[in-house]
């Protein structure tokens, strides 16, 4: 059977998701239009082939390969090879090492009494702010997030937060933007010195992080397994990318959705008291107990799932559903799409956190949600990013009420990952 699709365009497909705002809306629309199988054109695959059925999903769930002009706007930020696209021999042993690093429960409880500090100073900011004045929830808490990967990772602090996370916009909206043949402002010479500059900026402050780790602190595993500089240096280029946007937009969506749920906010802030009574930080293992808040971020991470989307290149003929896909076929994995499958996720853009008691995760697909995406190629920092974030939501709402500000329009765009065009401007005021 063909798979249903868009009629084809000369100009790759470009054109279809430029007039769609981005990549993240266009694939809701086709999926909405052709169902839970699509055929579309995509730039830098030519024709690839959308998914959002969880069920559909499993049979590419172990494909090991990415497609590599799908992730070619990475490239630049890398000198030792895109670790995104490295063939699965390499990428197998790389990735175990990752974990070993990023996902175990003793590193991050022994990094969690520093990321206290660190989250503690920006609601000591936002508190002595209240009553001057909206704060700009995606720029502070980006900035927090990087703070947070450089403690933990190499036991070191970022220079100019801020900066570094305006260096990675400046070099990736470049290269996506030559990706998918968006317009731009300024001529295409002034953006590629700009993005240029900010590369070398990276750079620099990458390598000043490195130089600067503590002896037994996690760069070590990876000295130790003896990489060269420039894959230790791309490692934690990838890690400091995908870390600040991860964590940070999760949060912001997060309060940006309690701010519009009023009810929800109590709820949270009830749990917090509960569980905590009057300490100002968890502890750890209050995590665990924080089940609600657990809810609140999952489901504000389907309505708004923080990383762009995920693909693969098949290995062999796959068989999904009705469809044969042949060999050498661009999958696609439409995160938004599969968390807006009505099919699984009734009246899917309401704000439901009861979506996650266990007993409701029960009853859906494992691969209905898939924030970080699955397989081999998944995110090995996805357990860390929750912590960093459980953390982060409960410092804040011990503390703190947020408050929507009146007339300010909060829009989803796609810059490479799901930001707020204008920010998330909120106003702060102490709970008590």
């Amino acid at each position: 059977m063909d798979i249903p699709g868009p009629e084809p365009r000369a100009d790759g497909g470009a054109g279809a998701v430029a007039a769609a705002g981005g990549l993240h809306v266009y694939q809701l629309r086709l999926h909405a239009e052709y169902g839970p199988v699509v055929r579309f054109q995509l730039p830098g695959a030519d024709t690839a082939v959308s998914v959002a059925d969880p069920v559909l999903l499993e049979a590419t769930a172990h494909v090991d390969k990415r497609p590599e002009p799908l992730f070619a706007f990475l490239a630049p930020l890398f000198e030792a090879g895109n670790v995104q696209v490295m063939p699965a021999d390499e990428h197998t042993p790389w990735r175990r090492l990752l974990l070993s690093v990023l996902a175990g429960r003793p590193s991050h409880e022994r990094h969690f009494a520093r990321f206290t500090e660190l989250v503690t100073e920006l609601a000591d900011r936002w508190a002595e702010r209240a009553g001057q004045g909206p704060v700009e929830l995606q720029k502070d808490l980006t900035a927090l997030s990087l703070r947070m990967i450089c403690a933990y990772a190499l036991g070191g602090e970022a220079e100019d937060p801020d900066r570094v996370v305006d260096a990675f916009e400046e070099v990736l909206t470049e290269h996506l933007g030559r990706l998918y043949q968006a317009p731009l402002p300024g001529s295409r010479e002034e953006r590629a010195e700009r993005a240029a500059e900010a590369l070398a900026y990276l750079r620099a402050v990458v390598d000043r992080v490195v130089a600067a780790h503590r002896s037994g602190d996690r760069a070590d595993r990876i000295i130790e397994a003896g990489e060269r500089p420039a894959r230790i240096r791309d490692t934690v280029m990838v890690a400091m990318l995908a870390a600040h946007h991860t964590t940070g937009l999760a949060v912001s969506w997060t309060l940006h959705l309690l701010g519009r749920h009023p009810e929800a906010a109590g709820r949270v802030a009830e749990e917090l008291d509960r569980v905590l009574g009057d300490r100002a930080a968890p502890e750890y293992a209050d995590l665990r107990r924080l089940t609600y808040l657990e809810r609140v971020l999952k489901e504000a991470m389907r309505l708004y799932p923080p990383g762009p989307y995920g693909a693969r290149e098949t290995t062999e003929a796959l068989v999904l559903g009705d469809y044969e896909i042949p060999a050498g076929t661009t999958v696609f994995y439409p995160f938004w799409a599969v968390h807006m499958n009505p099919d699984h996720w009734p009246e899917p853009e309401r704000f439901m956190p009861e979506r996650f008691t266990p007993e409701e995760t029960a009853k859906r697909p494992r691969l209905a949600y898939i924030p970080f995406g699955l397989g081999p190629r998944g995110c090995e920092g996805a357990a860390l990013a929750m912590v960093e974030a459980e953390l982060v939501l409960a410092v804040l709402l011990k503390r703190l009420r947020f408050r929507p500000v009146p007339g300010h329009e909060v829009t989803p765009v796609e810059r490479f990952v799901l930001w707020a065009a204008d920010d998330i401007r909120m106003t702060v005021s102490p709970r008590t």
